[in-house]
């Protein structure tokens, strides 16, 4: 089989990128998804609050996935279910699934939109027996939410992630009692409004700088041992706390799931997991694109699809060798940025370009700059900021031009 684009991932950066292609002139395409259907997380994701920058109202997961299922229908694009891409070199995917066995696709462009996965158990290096009643929080919110089972009923939440927030509510909600959520760092990773409105509303204490040390069980889990953590991380002696419990739910980071981008020589960055990319979302592998969760961890599903419904168009470009390449310029951060996507830019392109990043810890009352040369060209004062929420800046394209040698992003204290 031959296809000019092929996007691998169906879940919202899939169908935004496949969205973005086809209205950029793109119409042999096909998306390749794993599951039995379209939508890929938001599927489970029942709860609301989805879609107020792309859509300007609030929506449920599967809501907003539909919304994008139903312009894939209506435009008929192709798309293959249960099926599974097992390989990928030099743009050949190897996919299989009960229909057809296994079958290859001669690409001219990919884009990877695999998604992310959680961190489980064995990350985290916690003693021991392994009984049951320990799941990640994807895990349990498919449970509660499409499979209809209650994971137990007395639930403690290690890691205070997005996923981790909304399944204390989700449980609470189904009669379960959360006993409390525990966060190793002295900041919630979560975004603040699922704090307020997960937590806080709910009643259910959030343990900062407190970790678990081990874990009481054989056959079912019976209780969690909780320690207080020092500012290096480092268990406080007679600090321990013992929980019980029959249901430990794991929210302990999320990982871009590139398995199949290594197999392609996909260059990926220590900081984010994810593929180190240029200002067209393009890896160093020319003509495959890397968009979504599978590039870097967000925070809101709107960022995913408009990010990627631009690496859709600049597939396209690339299709019609209309992707203005040249010299590129490094993007430098220091003073709290943790890392920044793009990392590099083409000075000439036709587009303002978006950089996100997150910052390493809270900050309060700081500015946001970005130098061109030494010029300040932004300097935005920020209340507060936090690893949680991802941060945006935009270079606008006037302010670009090829004899540029250093573009800086920074926080300053005035």
């Amino acid at each position: 089989m031959n296809k000019d684009l092929v996007i691998i991932g169906g879940g919202p950066a899939g169908m935004a990128a496949a969205l973005g292609a086809y209205e950029a002139g793109v119409k042999d395409l096909i998306i390749i998804e794993r599951d039995e259907c379209l939508g890929g997380i938001l599927n489970q994701c029942i709860h609301n609050g989805f879609g107020l920058h792309t859509f300007n109202e609030e929506l449920t997961g599967p809501e907003y996935a539909e919304r994008y299922r139903r312009q894939i229908d209506e435009l008929k694009i192709p798309y293959l279910l249960n099926t599974v891409v097992i390989d990928l070199n030099d743009k050949v995917i190897t996919a299989m699934n009960g229909t057809s066995g296994t079958f290859m696709i001669h690409a001219k462009a990919i884009i990877l939109a695999m998604g992310c996965r959680e961190r489980s158990r064995g990350a985290l290096n916690i003693p021991g027996y392994r009984p049951s009643g320990i799941y990640s929080a994807g895990t349990a919110q498919y449970f509660v939410n499409i499979d209809g089972y209650m994971p137990g009923k007395e639930v403690v939440i290690l890691g205070s992630g997005d996923i981790g927030l909304i399944m204390a509510r989700r449980m609470t909600l189904e009669g379960a009692n959360v006993k409390m959520v525990i966060e190793l760092m002295p900041y919630s990773s979560g975004l603040k409004r699922n704090i307020v409105q997960c937590l806080d509303d709910y009643n259910i204490p959030l343990k900062l700088s407190h970790t678990i040390i081990d874990i009481e069980g054989k056959e079912r889990l019976e209780a969690v041992i909780v320690a207080k953590v020092d500012e290096n991380l480092n268990v406080i002696e007679g600090s321990h706390e013992r929980v019980c419990c029959d249901t430990l739910l794991l929210s302990v980071g999320l990982i871009p799931a590139n398995e199949i981008s290594t197999k392609a020589n996909v260059m990926l960055s220590s900081l984010t997991k994810g593929a180190i990319v240029d200002d067209y979302l393009q890896t160093n592998q020319p003509g495959i694109f890397a968009c979504g969760n599978v590039l870097h961890v967000h925070d809101l599903v709107d960022y995913v699809s408009n990010e990627a419904k631009l690496a859709g168009i600049n597939a396209a470009k690339y299709l019609r060798d209309h992707l203005v390449l040249c010299q590129t310029i490094t993007i430098s951060y220091e003073c709290g940025i943790r890392y920044v996507v793009p990392s590099v830019i083409h000075p000439n392109n036709d587009d303002n370009v978006i950089v996100r990043f997150r910052v390493d810890k809270v900050y309060q009352n700081k500015y946001l700059s970005l130098y061109l040369d030494g010029d300040r060209k932004i300097h935005q004062r920020k209340l507060v900021l936090a690893p949680g929420e991802m941060e945006q800046i935009v270079i606008k394209k006037d302010w670009l031009n090829e004899h540029i040698k250093k573009i800086l992003i920074t926080l300053e204290d005035e």
